[in-house]
């Protein structure tokens, strides 16, 4: 017998991130506590290795300064302000790789190639800021939709 109503059945499951390969909660009380107790510094290590950038550039991205570097390398762990920074610069690449179907190369020469929806500023430079952060994000929206940048 034929049932009236079709079972659910999820699609595909999702692709693995780089927030899910960093091993970081994507909401909730898990990252608040995260951030709020400072990520380690391994991740930015981690980070470095997974997007091809340099950890010196990655940290310049988030308005870090080497001696500060330096710094969180020996306390292993970054304060809750650069951890903030951090998962948004995370986020920013998790949508870079998203749009680019995964293509870390193409992601990664994207970040650092000037773009004409940013002012004619590098994804990658464009990062210390909340208001900055959301451009990159708002235009890699724009380009997923299609619309010209």
């Amino acid at each position: 017998m034929q049932p009236f109503i079709e079972e659910y059945r999820p699609g595909a499951p999702p692709t693995v991130g780089l927030r899910d390969s960093l091993g970081l909660p994507i909401r909730g009380s898990k990252l608040h506590d995260c951030i709020r107790n400072g990520l380690p510094f391994s991740l930015l290590e981690r980070l470095s290795i997974s997007a091809g950038i340099e950890m010196k550039v990655l940290s310049e991205a988030v308005g870090m300064s080497h001696s500060t570097l330096v710094r969180r390398a020996k306390a292993g762990r970054f304060t809750c302000a650069e951890s903030d920074r951090l998962y948004s610069l995370t986020t920013v690449l998790d949508a870079a790789y998203e749009l680019f179907e995964g293509d870390v190369s193409t992601a990664r020469d994207w970040m650092i190639s000037l773009a004409r929806g940013l002012g004619k500023n590098a994804p990658l430079n464009m990062l210390r800021t909340r208001l900055e952060t959301q451009a990159v994000l708002d235009l890699i929206g724009r380009l997923e939709q299609g619309v010209i940048a």
